[in-house]
């Protein structure tokens, strides 16, 4: 959600279990957000190709991206399993304290992969809560452990809640960091249920879709062959987030969401 910096500092960030419990209301508030077909129509005029490395064209395919916020966790590995059977590629936004710094083997392995490494922050505080030097060490710690692992910082970040602002938004662009938030949510936080989380996720999936779920939660994964399977009956290609904007690419500072 975006708003306007307060003049009193807010207390410490809500927990995590409230990650995307928030509309997002977007309009109005000084950030516009970009949807993936405008970066694509911006980018046709360039000597870009749409599909660019073998990937699909998704001004023309259905193309879904499936992100995962606030891991890696002991069930990501399962996770991985689950999308290299089936051939999937996905985004992961890695959250940097006791997770990052925890399992650097498997934020390695998402890298191998091909999946698209990216920045959910250091210990996930409320981005609009804090000042501007404040924000720089949430990103730029993770920034760092990220790619002392991998060998490459992450392009990509998603603020907790999807919160943003104006400083959020330049702190961003200093570090090389496009902001990514989503139009499907489980709200898988709330429930170990994962036949509801699949039907949840396959009610809100559209084309240009990015779904957002978190494989730090008992009834995630499991919901996640479920979820795949479905949505490629009814056509979808799997993209990562980059993938989905290609031939454009996505910009630092600026807001992403379908």
């Amino acid at each position: 959600m975006f708003k306007t910096k307060p003049g009193k500092r807010r207390g410490p960030a809500v927990a995590l279990l409230a990650a995307a419990s928030l509309m997002l209301g977007l309009s109005g508030c000084g950030v516009d957000p970009i949807t993936p077909s405008d970066v694509r129509g911006e980018a046709a005029g360039s000597d870009d190709k749409p599909g660019a490395g073998g990937v699909v064209d998704c001004a023309k395919a259905k193309c879904i991206a499936l992100t995962f916020d606030a891991g890696p966790g002991k069930d990501t590995p399962h996770l991985l399993d689950i999308l290299k059977e089936r051939q999937v590629p996905a985004t992961f936004f890695l959250l940097g304290k006791k997770h990052v710094d925890r399992y650097p083997e498997v934020v390695k392995r998402i890298a191998d992969e091909g999946h698209e490494v990216a920045n959910h922050t250091w210990t996930h505080r409320v981005l609009t809560d804090l000042e501007a030097d404040e924000v720089r060490d949430e990103l730029s710690r993770t920034q760092d452990a990220i790619e002392k692992i991998t060998g490459r910082k992450p392009t990509l970040m998603r603020p907790p809640q999807g919160r943003t602002d104006g400083t959020v938004s330049d702190v961003s662009r200093e570090l090389g960091l496009a902001q990514i938030l989503w139009s499907a949510t489980a709200k898988d936080y709330s429930t170990t249920d994962s036949a509801l989380i699949r039907q949840r996720i396959l009610d809100a999936a559209d084309g240009d879709g990015i779904i957002l779920l978190h494989d730090i939660y008992d009834g995630t994964v499991p919901a996640v062959p479920g979820i795949i399977d479905e949505l490629k009956k009814r056509g979808f290609t799997f993209v990562t987030v980059p993938q989905l904007l290609a031939p454009g690419k996505a910009e630092p500072g600026e807001v992403y969401r379908p």
